[in-house]
């Protein structure tokens, strides 16, 4: 496939809106390692509501889904969908706590809530845990897509795009920093949008397609369907069951962590109120899951009717190296049907999904090894213009790091699949540390390291012949983690009294988890009423999946079910606009 010149002069704009401003930010950014890593705790609440948006747009999504939707249909997005019920828990329960706690990184919070060697230990390998290993695994699968995308559109092999893309992402986020990034995060939302619906549009208009009614006509209805055929009790457990019953409070996955973390907890930290934490939250949850799906899933219908195979799509994709042909791959094939400009914009909009997300991603990894590393264990004592210079060696070596971590990955869905297994069992842990004082840095390190062997030991007895199930290897894992750290939280050693009174008086939890050290404290709880944040949870759950139903329902002509789930939205929104007020009179 050539660009055109029209195309490249698209895509050469695009770069320049949304990296002009980034690098007006370079000064403000070079101030501090605040202003670095946490925008100086003042960005507004609709910037940082798209920055989390538009860091959870990447090139590899659009390739999972369309992996998810050929193998077992539309239902098969609850493997996502169902981390709507976390989202929306860290919107009501925990976004006032993480902006309260003031700390500049959520592994800060380590040594604010523990005490001892133990929450310096946990505080320091997490950092490089996630911050250089499990980070680089996710950006080696942003890589891998981009390099799909990239040997599909404009024949580049994989070693070029990587060295293209490389230097494009150091160059932009070494310099920018976290404000450089979140307002290039804003443009680059709204160009990565145009784009994906525009080859939503084209992908329905294939004569193979037909349209909607021709994708209503010519697939078979389960796989349209918005949940799994429930007599196949095996891929519904899978899919759906488990998913919505256990995967989204026990598991950690980076932009989905039970309590918030990662690069959402950054834009938290980074939110200049209370307020703006919350809302922010609440409104990359409402676009994240209602206003995203819709054009990526009609792309990957389409492709089941133009490539109904996975050999049909290396047919059609002669010059692309056979290892790297997949299901996910069916989504760059369709881009080839768009029109000269639109196909120049949709390049663009894919660039920069691609580079708000690494950019996120190597802030965020380079803010721990930074902060939570060199700055607290190796050199306490230098000024701040020194740790941004560092941070900028640091943003570079892991932006190659994680190139060369993309020659050994296949797909997105592999890299998925890791991530969860790893992290499963501990998501519980990260939702109580704020709400029961029992819970201690050994708790953590208990339950990571139990996590990680279990999810190991599974791996290799499925690699020798074991047949275990996914959904039953999740459970074990689950049900083996949460054993394990809540017996530590019962006999294991205690944190420190006086750090549970410290951390209580600065975030003064409310629950009855914290009643003893309230007393002790003399201090009320803050203002936060878990009844109104368990209704505001409800209502924003059935808000959400009332719209992404609705709509999905009246796109595959289901009028009466799609106007059911479109009424169920506006009472729900209309609760939620009714409940908000009450929840502000508790934050700042």
């Amino acid at each position: 496939m050539q660009l055109t010149s029209l195309d490249w002069i698209i895509v050469a704009v695009s770069l320049l809106v949304c990296f002009l401003p980034a690098a007006l930010m370079a000064r403000r950014a070079g101030q501090s390692s605040a202003e670095f890593f946490a925008s100086g705790r003042s960005a507004p609440w609709w910037l940082v509501g798209v920055s989390m948006v538009a860091t959870t747009f990447s090139t590899d999504t659009p390739n999972l889904v369309t992996d998810l939707v050929r193998q077992n249909g539309v239902a098969n997005n609850w493997a996502w969908w169902s981390f709507l019920l976390t989202g929306m828990a860290t919107v009501f329960f925990y976004a006032r706590l993480w902006r309260r706690s003031g700390v500049l990184t959520d592994l800060e919070f380590y040594e604010v809530r523990y005490s001892g060697r133990p929450a310096r230990a946990v505080r320091a390998f997490r950092a490089v845990y996630l911050g250089l290993f499990f980070n680089c695994v996710i950006m080696a699968t942003v890589n891998l897509a981009a390099v799909k995308i990239a040997n599909v559109l404009l024949g580049w092999p994989m070693t070029q795009t990587l060295v293209v893309c490389a230097l494009l992402n150091i160059l932009f986020a070494s310099v920018s920093g976290l404000w450089g990034v979140m307002v290039t995060d804003f443009l680059q939302f709204g160009i990565a949008m145009t784009g994906s619906i525009s080859a939503a549009v084209y992908a329905l208009r294939r004569p193979e397609v037909g349209g909607l009614a021709g994708l209503r006509e010519k697939l078979d209805p389960q796989v349209l369907s918005l949940v799994p055929d429930f007599g196949d009790w095996n891929l519904a457990l899978t899919v759906m069951i488990i998913p919505l019953t256990v995967q989204w409070w026990s598991v950690w996955y980076p932009g989905a962590e039970p309590g918030g973390g990662s690069y959402v907890a950054q834009r938290m930290l980074a939110a200049r109120s209370e307020r703006d934490a919350l809302a922010g939250t609440l409104f990359f949850n409402v676009a994240h899951y209602a206003l995203r799906s819709w054009p990526w899933i009609l792309v990957a219908l389409a492709s089941l009717l133009v490539y109904p195979t996975v050999a049909d799509i290396g047919t059609a994709l002669p010059h692309v190296d056979p290892k790297l042909i997949g299901h996910d791959m069916a989504y760059p094939a369709m881009l080839r049907f768009l029109p000269a400009g639109l196909l120049g914009l949709m390049v663009a909009g894919l660039l920069a999904a691609y580079v708000s997300t690494i950019s996120t991603h190597l802030n965020w990894g380079t803010s721990y090894l930074v902060h939570d590393v060199y700055r607290r264990f190796l050199r306490p004592d230098a000024n701040e213009r020194h740790y941004v210079s560092v941070a900028r060696w640091c943003t570079a070596l892991l932006m190659v790091v994680a190139a060369l971590l993309t020659y050994v990955l296949e797909s997105a869905k592999q890299s998925f699949d890791l991530l969860l297994a790893i992290g499963a069992g501990t998501g519980l842990l990260y939702l109580l540390r704020w709400f029961w004082w029992r819970i201690t840095a050994w708790s953590e390190i208990a339950a990571m390291a139990s996590s990680f062997v279990i999810a190991v030991g599974i791996a290799i007895a499925q690699k020798n012949g074991a047949g275990i199930p996914s959904s039953i290897a999740l459970l074990l894992s689950v049900g083996a983690t949460s054993v394990v750290w809540l017996t530590v939280a019962f006999v294991g050693p205690r944190t420190d009294r006086a750090t549970l009174l410290s951390f209580y008086r600065l975030v003064r939890p409310s629950g009855p988890g914290w009643a003893d050290v309230r007393r002790e404290a003399g201090v009320p709880a803050a203002p936060d009423s878990l009844p109104q944040a368990m209704l505001g949870w409800m209502l924003g759950l059935a808000f959400v999946y009332g719209a992404l139903f609705g709509v999905g329902s009246l796109l595959f002509g289901h009028v009466g079910t799609g106007g059911a789930w479109l009424a169920l939205a506006v009472v729900s929104g209309a609760g939620l606009v009714r409940l908000l007020p009450r929840l502000w009179q508790g934050a700042t």
